[in-house]
């Protein structure tokens, strides 16, 4: 069995659920590489710049009434409207209705205002950015040399956990049918660190719970992190307690390992390219 360790003092400060880049044989990055990533993040970067509804500010304004404390939101109908969601409660609720007024009682307030942001501004704080001497995707005030995550988790009081802030945003864009708000969320979540093993595996169920069976973005993040990171996971007392709880979560993670098993088996039989004499 796994050795029981306090939860709390696993983290991941070198674990990030990122996609690894290509390399060249000497370890550098080709100049067909960096023209790649390049371009994607210029594609990516237009994308989050621009509100997805535009600077259309005419419409009616809608009160939200968030959460069990109904806290208090104001927003745009056409610009609320961009999610499939909303569009279809303003089509029916507001047809012939004088108060514009929508209650969310199961959000949470806080997951809500970044949703928002996003519809406004496209993108929700932390904001990423691109460092283009890096050429890489880094997340607004954050400095990876202290590992300090900003606004990375928030408390989930019908869940009775401590969860991913970006998971939250994810499983909510997934209600309301925004995509591009999705892959934000998951490009975000890869580049957090230094969270604790309680938080992943809390988030990971989280994740299974309230996103379809056929997810393939966050569910496959989470299984592929817990691979990576599999000698701090396998070192947690709260990891044990969770895979004898069960649940579609570990089976998954019992077929992700067994068919990277395979893959790391296939890779050693197949008979290697002779070199050519120089």
């Amino acid at each position: 069995m796994f050795a029981r360790r306090n939860p709390h003092n696993d983290s991941f400060s070198k674990h990030r659920a990122g996609k690894s880049v290509s390399t060249s044989r000497n370890g550098k990055r080709s100049f067909r590489d960096q023209a790649s990533a390049a371009k994607k993040a210029e594609s990516f970067s237009k994308k989050t710049e621009s509100p997805p509804m535009g600077s259309n500010l005419t419409s009616p304004i809608i009160t939200l009434c968030v959460g069990p404390e109904q806290r208090l939101f104001a927003a745009h109908e056409d610009i609320l409207s961009t999610s499939p969601f909303f569009a279809a409660i303003c089509r029916g609720q507001f047809l012939e209705s004088s108060s514009k007024r929508i209650s969310l009682p199961e959000e949470i307030p806080e997951i809500f205002s970044s949703v928002l942001e996003y519809l406004y501004k496209g993108d929700y704080y932390p904001r990423l950015l691109h460092n283009k001497r890096k050429n890489t995707w880094e997340l607004e005030d954050t400095d990876p040399a202290s590992h300090n995550t900003v606004e990375s988790t928030v408390y989930h009081n019908g869940f009775a956990q401590t969860l991913l802030k970006d998971t939250l945003v994810y499983c909510t864009a997934e209600r309301y049918g925004l995509e591009e708000l999705k892959r934000l969320a998951l490009r975000k979540q890869g580049l957090q660190s230094g969270i604790q093993v309680t938080t992943i595996l809390a988030s990971a169920r989280y994740a299974y719970a309230h996103t379809p069976e056929n997810d393939s973005k966050l569910r496959a993040h989470y299984l592929a992190l817990i691979i990576r990171s599999r000698n701090i996971f396998k070192r947690s007392g709260t990891m044990q307690m969770e895979m004898e709880a069960g649940g579609l979560l570990f089976f998954d993670l019992f077929v992700a390992i067994c068919n990277h098993m395979d893959d790391i088996t296939a890779a050693t039989k197949s008979p290697r390219t002779p070199r050519t004499p120089r």
